[in-house]
């Protein structure tokens, strides 16, 4: 056999197998491209459960469960949850005329929201695992009545905040613990733990 038809021979191989690898090689991302559709689209009921514990060091001095239902790529799960606390400011008016009048303290209040404030979102990000957007506020009424550091002792309450946005990754029965925050002023901790459960 010449080179020619050796080389034609090749030439006709390597652009048969060029052709069968141009068929075959979109299969693949296609089938991807559906199960990602598919992932995307699916709707699963799950039950979230958010805690938030408050510690004193090892000592767990709360514990506060909030239980929502979720369904992956739908809409977000909203709960609020609190009560409107009073919050007194003293404002002292003059009694009388002159340099030396006297005063008198008038008491007045306005009312402040506080209380749990959780929205939950889930969808599906591979078969059996579920990616929760979640954002937590928690604020409470705290009554300093003792000298804290900077922090001046006084009787009125104070208003403490937390608020966290975040994701995670969870399959059907498991429990993560997403973050533990210590509060600057009673040295509490709070930690806020996620469980996640499909609904069969």
């Amino acid at each position: 056999m010449s080179r020619g038809l050796v080389r034609r021979d090749i030439v006709k191989h390597v652009i048969s197998a060029l052709a069968l690898s141009s068929l075959l090689l979109p299969a693949a991302p296609a089938h991807a491209q559906e199960t990602r559709t598919e992932l995307k689209s699916r709707q699963v009921p799950l039950r979230v459960q958010v805690v938030l514990s408050r510690y004193q060091g090892e000592k767990k001095i709360s514990s506060m469960p909030y239980t929502l239902s979720v369904v992956t790529n739908a809409n977000k799960t909203s709960m609020r949850m609190g009560l409107d606390v009073p919050i007194p400011t003293e404002v002292f008016t003059p009694l009388g005329k002159g340099e030396q009048q006297a005063t008198q303290p008038v008491t007045s209040y306005s009312y402040r929201s506080v209380g749990t404030n959780i929205d939950c979102g889930a969808n599906l990000a591979e078969e059996g695992l579920y990616r929760l957007e979640l954002a937590v506020q928690d604020s409470s009424v705290m009554l300093i009545d003792k000298d804290m550091g900077s922090m001046p002792k006084i009787k009125a309450p104070s208003v403490r905040h937390f608020q966290s946005s975040f994701s995670v990754l969870l399959r059907d029965g498991q429990t993560v613990q997403h973050i533990a925050a210590t509060d600057p002023v009673s040295g509490e901790v709070l930690r806020v733990d996620v469980t996640l459960n499909v609904v069969k």
